[in-house]
């Protein structure tokens, strides 16, 4: 995949651009990043592709610590208990 596959509108390259960005809104745009992809586009196939590019030149951001997290596996869902729960 290229950069600009990627990457369509830019928002992670941005991201790096600005001056003071905080690991909360680089979720933010991580996020938007992931629901702006066009359909059929794999986030798991894009993300090393931009961290590929963006980590090595951008030492110590944010946004390599977000994307990062963003490929590790998440937990199944918990039951969370409530109403139903206790309805047997």
């Amino acid at each position: 995949m290229r950069l600009d596959e990627a990457d369509p509108k830019g928002l992670i390259r941005e991201s790096y651009v600005i001056e003071g960005i905080t690991e909360g809104e680089c979720r933010s745009i991580l996020l938007d990043w992931a629901l702006g992809l066009p359909a059929g586009r794999d986030v798991a196939v894009a993300l090393p592709v931009l961290l590929a590019h963006y980590a090595p030149r951008n030492v110590g951001h944010p946004m390599n610590g977000v994307m990062t997290a963003g490929l590790e596996p998440s937990a199944p869902p918990r039951r969370r208990g409530g109403r139903t729960g206790r309805m047997a």
